[in-house]
């Protein structure tokens, strides 16, 4: 169990580091779903790492301490400022709790909130929500949430949880000034107005391993993408190895057959509608794979697209020529099957 009592700006460190480790670390108790993804925090814009207790009968009384950070433009985290917590609640409620909290800041306006020194009121200076939990990044990564702030807890008393909304986030003033040795305020710290203390120096440790384990399981997510697509294109079908060469274009006053023939923009390929006649009725077929096209002229296409033949051969192992969403291009014949 962590001190919620307030203490100097070195302890307050000291815990914040013991707390993020145990959120973010498997354990017996903490299983794989039950941590802050990797990312959440690599990619967070700030953090604050408090201890509250809770306690009360029908009015309840919150209080605690902590810090908040900051990410600086060149990705490196500020040094910490000391922050305090402090609520009222109502209701029935009746017993004592002691609980961690991590709050994610997602956005440069969520910092600047907490920046700026003063009462700071949890859920109504800005949105809260509960964060993402599990290991799975693949699963989390394109999580898109308008919520300015995550919140994380582990409580541990007579009370089932904790509610942020309506707590106020205090600036320390005077932790901070006697840490730093000077008036300073808040916002010169977290924008980078002094060094990391070599205090810290466990917390920024854990930190930047997030950002390390982000990356890795980035580019890990990369290679498995990439070997995917390789497997995809060797089930694919090999693409004939001779294209039809484009003719000059249409003349506008060609009107004779020979002349249409002549000026067809695949000229090699002979024409289904002229072998059939004019008036017949139009041949579709059914793309069995998804064609991107790979040179100007190409008809790209996706798996169940149906395509309409304009010109073809006699041979699945050939380019035809075809018009799908009033574009017109050439396709492999063995990419597609006669509807």
């Amino acid at each position: 169990m962590n001190n919620p009592i307030p203490s100097n700006l070195k302890s307050e460190a000291k815990k914040a580091a013991k707390i993020l480790r145990e959120f973010t670390e498997i354990t017996s108790r903490n299983g794989p779903d039950k941590i802050i993804p990797a990312h959440v925090i690599a990619k967070a814009k700030g953090l604050a790492i408090l201890s509250v207790i809770k306690a009360g009968f029908l009015v309840t009384a919150r209080g605690g301490s902590g810090i908040v950070l900051a990410r600086l433009p060149d990705g490196k985290w500020s040094a910490p400022s000391a922050i305090g917590i402090a609520g009222l609640g109502g209701g029935f409620e009746i017993g004592i709790e002691v609980s961690d909290l991590v709050i994610i800041l997602n956005y440069d306006k969520a910092v600047e909130a907490f920046a700026k020194g003063g009462n700071l009121t949890l859920g109504g200076n800005f949105t809260v929500a509960v964060g993402p939990m599990g290991r799975n990044l693949e699963g989390n990564v394109a999580l898109r949430s308008p919520a300015a702030v995550f919140t994380y807890c582990k409580s541990r008393g007579l009370f089932a949880g904790i509610s942020l909304e309506g707590s106020c986030l205090i600036e320390r003033k005077e932790t901070n000034r006697k840490f730093y040795c000077q008036d300073i305020r808040a916002y010169d710290i977290l924008f980078g107005d002094v060094p990391r203390p070599a205090q810290a120096e466990d917390l920024y440790e854990i930190l930047d391993s997030f950002t390390e384990k982000y990356e890795h399981e980035g580019q890990r997510i990369n290679m498995r993408k990439a070997a995917r697509e390789q497997q995809k294109a060797k089930e694919l079908p090999p693409k004939p190895a001779s294209r039809p060469q484009q003719s000059a274009p249409l003349q506008p006053n060609s009107s004779s057959q020979s002349n249409r023939n002549e000026h067809k923009l695949y000229p090699e390929l002979s024409g289904y509608r002229e072998r059939v006649g004019d008036s017949a009725r139009p041949v579709e077929v059914t793309a069995l794979y998804s064609f991107e096209g790979q040179q100007p002229g190409d008809l790209p296409f996706q798996a169940g697209d149906r395509i309409t033949v304009i010109s073809k051969t006699d041979s699945h192992f050939d380019w035809w020529e075809g018009k799908l969403r009033g574009q017109t291009g050439i396709f492999p014949a063995n990419y597609v099957t006669m509807n």
